[in-house]
């Protein structure tokens, strides 16, 4: 009788999550490309458009973005059914917060394309927008996060501040991403270039960039200036604080060109998403015991013979 290997399912899962993470960070930049392009009621009907599944008679930009946004989601709902059902079909091979934690990923997602219908239906409302844009930021964490989780044997607990600055480091970016979704779905930054009034959510915008700022680079060098495990997660710490400095420069680059460059407000709500894969993704990572006490032996041997 063929047995099967525990850890090759929970790896193809893990590989599996990873897809997924992509395909709702593709999700995430199209459907930002989409309303920069004013092109969420480019298909006036949900779920089809223009009652058909390919609009070929009335194709263009507009109707290809909303198209292919529905399309891309589409695939990311089977994946993640699927993703449910083998979780459940091998639980007894895998850990048992697995298939709960799918369950609730697959509840989101269903309402996930609810909060998209409801985008159609109410004529793009700034409330339900920016709910559709939480709930997509939370799918990303969510799934970045049980990538780790899949990938990385059952580790040690880490110490309180990591979980603290890595959990309040997501949460922040967040945050912030919803209020800029508000200060876009308002138009409320385009008047206050334009007039000087009704800048109320650019100036939260611009204001909490400071503290979210700080928060984040804590994170990054607390883990870096720690030593051990937390060092050697350099390689995601640096990407972390890139994409921080890169979103830096298109926030202010944006403004200052007066919002008139669709592809950099793109590039501003994707790399956005992308810090929040990063920081979940750092905030669930977990090493082994043993290599974890080998790494801070190690440290605390080398600081040792530094003192003597």
């Amino acid at each position: 009788m063929l047995r099967l290997n525990p850890q090759l399912i929970r790896n193809f899962l893990g590989k599996l999550s990873a897809h997924i993470v992509v395909a709702l960070v593709a999700l995430v930049a199209i459907g930002g490309a989409t309303r920069v392009m004013e092109a969420g009621l480019a298909c006036p009907d949900w779920p089809l458009c223009y009652g058909s599944l390919f609009p070929r008679g009335q194709m263009n930009l507009q109707v290809f973005l909303e198209w292919f946004h529905r399309l891309d989601a589409f695939f990311v709902g089977i994946a993640i059914s699927l993703q449910f059902i083998l979780s459940l079909i091998y639980k007894s091979f895998l850990p048992r917060w697995l298939p709960l934690i799918n369950g609730i990923i697959l509840i989101l997602i269903s309402l996930q394309g609810a909060l998209g219908a409801l985008t159609v239906i109410d004529l793009l409302p700034s409330t339900i927008v920016m709910s559709h844009l939480l709930l997509a930021l939370t799918l990303v964490a969510l799934m970045s996060g049980l990538t780790q989780k899949l990938f990385a044997p059952e580790g040690t607990d880490l110490p309180l501040w990591w979980k603290l600055l890595s959990r309040t480091s997501l949460l922040v970016v967040i945050i912030q991403s919803l209020i800029g979704s508000r200060m876009a779905t308002t138009w409320g930054a385009q008047a206050c270039l334009a007039t000087s009034i009704n800048c109320k959510w650019l100036d939260i915008h611009r204001i909490s960039a400071f503290p979210i700022l700080l928060v984040v680079l804590s994170f990054v060098f607390t883990s870096i200036l720690s030593g051990g495990w937390f060092r050697d997660q350099w390689p995601f710490l640096t990407i972390v604080f890139s994409l921080l400095t890169v979103q830096i420069f298109l926030g202010v680059f944006s403004v200052n060109i007066g919002l008139n460059e669709p592809l950099v407000r793109v590039a501003h709500q994707l790399i956005a998403c992308l810090l929040v894969a990063f920081l979940s993704a750092l905030s669930c990572r977990s090493p082994n015991k043993a290599s974890f006490m080998s790494s801070q032996k190690l440290q605390d041997n080398s600081l040792e013979v530094c003192h003597g």
